[in-house]
């Protein structure tokens, strides 16, 4: 596989948010989402083997515990990292999967917790997501968009309710876009879209979905990377 890094840190998006996670962050990605914030995964990176990544792994988190594949787009990989997954399961860890939906996901694991991205309109992506996957999903996985305005808002919104997404998944989560460049200052000033406005539109709407915003941008400098 190439591998852009592992590390570990706390887990800063999903239902998941907070807890100790090891990342391991697989290179390359077949889009090019406009507010994306790990455009240096699309390059470069090094090989390794899957034995290689469980040793990392099992170094920063031994005996277990919470490990999510992501990228890029890690299903790019498909061939070498299902096989991956099915070890990591079968050695205890529990294991995301953080991915577009623009791949295939039937071979996916169902031990997985897939965290699927569905692209709304101003990602610069649309479209992209395959309604195929929608069969895929297993009550313990989770939705999210990812949202920069009003549009992009409907149609997450209406999204949810022509697939009847809440009675498919664990967790549907709105999550403002950020700035790509944001530094310094570590708050919701760099939120394209103002979480306050955001949660009005939730309310007024009745939407089953989760406010969820990258705390891990709100700990660290939204700059920073291996966090």
């Amino acid at each position: 596989m190439q591998i852009a890094e592992i590390y570990k840190s706390l887990q800063g998006e999903s239902t998941y948010a907070g807890l100790a996670c090891v990342f391991v962050r697989l290179t390359g990605c077949n889009l090019r989402c406009t507010w994306c914030d790990s455009e240096f995964s699309f390059y470069g990176g090094r090989k390794m083997t899957a034995e290689e990544v469980l040793a990392e792994v099992a170094r920063l988190s031994p005996g277990g515990g919470l490990v999510e594949i992501t990228g890029g787009e890690p299903m790019l990989q498909e061939r070498e990292v299902v096989p991956m997954m099915e070890r990591l399961i079968a050695t205890d860890y529990k294991v995301l999967l953080e991915t577009s939906g623009e791949r295939v996901l039937a071979r996916v694991p169902p031990q997985v917790v897939k965290i699927v991205d569905v692209k709304c309109p101003h990602s610069g992506e649309p479209d992209t997501f395959s309604l195929k996957n929608l069969d895929a999903l297993l009550s313990h996985d989770e939705l999210k968009f990812v949202l920069t305005d009003r549009t992009d808002y409907e149609f997450a919104r209406d999204f949810v309710h022509n697939y009847k997404l809440a009675a498919r998944v664990h967790a549907i989560l709105f999550s403002p876009a950020f700035e790509k460049a944001a530094s310094g200052s570590r708050d919701t000033s760099h939120c394209l879209l103002d979480p306050q406005e955001l949660a009005r539109w939730i309310l007024a709407d009745n939407v089953p979905a989760r406010l969820s915003l990258q705390i891990h941008k709100l700990i660290w400098d939204p700059a920073a990377k291996g966090v």
